[in-house]
C-alpha cells in the first residue's frame, strides 16, 4: 500500500477528540468501523458515567462479586498492571477521590457546568458511596489497588467494601493500542490512533514516520510551543495536569490523583510525554512521572523511556534518548 496518499479522520469520543489516520485512503472507511466497534466496547466495560456499564455495576456492587466479560477483565487487568509497575502511583481505587475533587460527570458535562450530568458511580446513588465529599475538594484516602479481586479464570471481580474504581489512567491508552491493532491486521496497512493524546500506531509507517506535535494539549495546533517528533511504533501518551482541570471547592482542581495524599497530584511537571513499546506502557509511565514529580526523571532513566518533561516554568527536561528539539 505504499504510495498510497494518507487519509485522516477526527471524531468525538469519551469527551475527547480521536483522530485516525490510515496509509491507504481506501482503508478509512473499513478503519472507523472498526475502530467505532472497539472503543464502543470499551465504554460500554468501563465508562464510569454510564449507569449501565460493568464498571458501575461492580462499583454498585457493595463488596459482592460479580460476573465480568474478558474484555472488562482485561481491562481491569491492565490497571493493575500499571498500579504494580508503578509501586501504587497509578491505582485504579481513586474512584472516590476523584469524586470528592469534583469530576463527578463525563468531562465535557464538567468542563460546561452542567448540574444535570450523571452520576459517575452508577446506579449506587447513596451517602456510603459519596460520604459527603462530592466535589467537596476535601481529600478521600486511596484504599489502595490491592482491594480489587480479580478471577479471570472464574469471570468474577469484588471490590473490597469502600472501594470505587476508575479505569481512566489506562482504558483510553489500552483502547488506543487495541483499535491500532485491529484496524493494521484486518486492512493490511499502517495506522495511527490518537484518543485525546494518547498515540498508538500499527502497521507499516510512512517514510519518516509518523509525524507528531508535542504539546501540553493534544488539541492545540501546530503553532502551539511544543516540539515536533516523529514514531515508526509502538505508542506515544502525554499526561497533563493544565487540559483536564476545573474548579471544585474554591480549588483548582486536575484528573491525575496522587494516592498518598487523594488528591490531585501537586508535581513539578505540568506535562510528561512519554514513548514506549505500546501506548498503554507510555500512559502508564507519563501519569505516573506527573506523580512521582522530583522522583519522575530519574525512575524514567532507569526504565530507559523517552520523556519530555515540561515544569511550570515551561523549562523542559528530556530522559533516555528523547531527541532534543535541534536534532
Amino acid at each position: 500500500m505504499t504510495g498510497q496518499p494518507l487519509a485522516t479522520e477526527k471524531f468525538a469520543v469519551f469527551s475527547t477528540t480521536a483522530v485516525l489516520i490510515v496509509t491507504d485512503a481506501r482503508a478509512l472507511p473499513d478503519a472507523r468501523r472498526i475502530a467505532d466497534a472497539e472503543l464502543a466496547a470499551v465504554d460500554a466495560a468501563c465508562s464510569r458515567f454510564r449507569p449501565d456499564s460493568e464498571l458501575s455495576r461492580l462499583n454498585a456492587a457493595g463488596g459482592r462479586p460479580r460476573p465480568v466479560s474478558d474484555l472488562f477483565a482485561t481491562l481491569i487487568g491492565a490497571a493493575l498492571r500499571a498500579a504494580d509497575l508503578t509501586g501504587g502511583a497509578v491505582d485504579p481505587t481513586c474512584g472516590r477521590a476523584l469524586l470528592a475533587a469534583g469530576y463527578d460527570r463525563d468531562f465535557g458535562a464538567l468542563r460546561a457546568g452542567d448540574p444535570s450530568a450523571g452520576d459517575p458511580s452508577g446506579d449506587n446513588h447513596n451517602a456510603d458511596n459519596h460520604s459527603g465529599d462530592n466535589g467537596s475538594g476535601r481529600p478521600v484516602p486511596v484504599p489502595g489497588w490491592r482491594g480489587i479481586r480479580l478471577d479471570r479464570r472464574a469471570g468474577v471481580a469484588r471490590l473490597d467494601p469502600g472501594v470505587l474504581i476508575d479505569l481512566g489512567a489506562t482504558a483510553k491508552a489500552w483502547a488506543a493500542d487495541r483499535c491500532a491493532a485491529r484496524i493494521a491486521a484486518v486492512l493490511g496497512c499502517g495506522v495511527l490512533v490518537s484518543l485525546g493524546g494518547d498515540i498508538a500506531v500499527a502497521g507499516s509507517a510512512p517514510s519518516g514516520g509518523w509525524p507528531i506535535r508535542v504539546t501540553d494539549d493534544h488539541a492545540a495546533g501546530a503553532s502551539a510551543p511544543g516540539q515536533s517528533i516523529a514514531i515508526v511504533s509502538g505508542g506515544l501518551a502525554t499526561s497533563s495536569t493544565t487540559v483536564r482541570s476545573w474548579n471544585a471547592g474554591g480549588q483548582r482542581m486536575h484528573h491525575i490523583i496522587d494516592p498518598t495524599t487523594g488528591r490531585p497530584a501537586r508535581s513539578r511537571w505540568r506535562t510528561v510525554s512519554v514513548t514506549a513499546a505500546t501506548c498503554a506502557d507510555a500512559n502508564i509511565a507519563s501519569t505516573a512521572a506527573i506523580v512521582k514529580s522530583d522522583q519522575a526523571p530519574a525512575w524514567l532513566e532507569s526504565l530507559r523511556l523517552p520523556a519530555r518533561l515540561v515544569a511550570a516554568d515551561g523549562t523542559v527536561r528530556l530522559t533516555a534518548g528523547w531527541p532534543s528539539p535541534t536534532a
